[in-house]
């Protein structure tokens, strides 16, 4: 769920509450198209870092490693080891 907390003209500030964290927004989100951090972060550091949600793309997880194999490591956050809210897209 979504509550603003704050508007200013056109700009907003809110928190996104989800079963695996509250987000707070506007916010950056790290992106792992591929469920994987480019630059050797880990989820540890990424949490270091204040990063509060990450941003997968469902496209390319089916292709690359696939369904079957996410969901046999037990689900997208046990297959990136993250336990924070993630974003998918279906990008493509």
């Amino acid at each position: 769920m979504y509550k603003l907390k704050k508007q200013e003209g056109n700009a907003r500030r809110g928190e996104l509450e989800t079963p695996h964290g509250t987000v707070q927004t506007p916010v950056f989100m790290n992106v792992g198209t591929a469920a994987a951090i480019k630059g050797a972060l880990s989820a540890a550091d990424l949490k270091t870092i204040g990063c509060q949600v990450e941003l997968s793309n469902t496209y390319h997880l089916h292709l690359r490693p696939g369904d079957e194999l996410v969901r046999d490591m037990g689900g997208l956050h046990k297959f990136m080891t993250w336990d924070g809210p993630i974003l998918t897209d279906s990008g493509g």
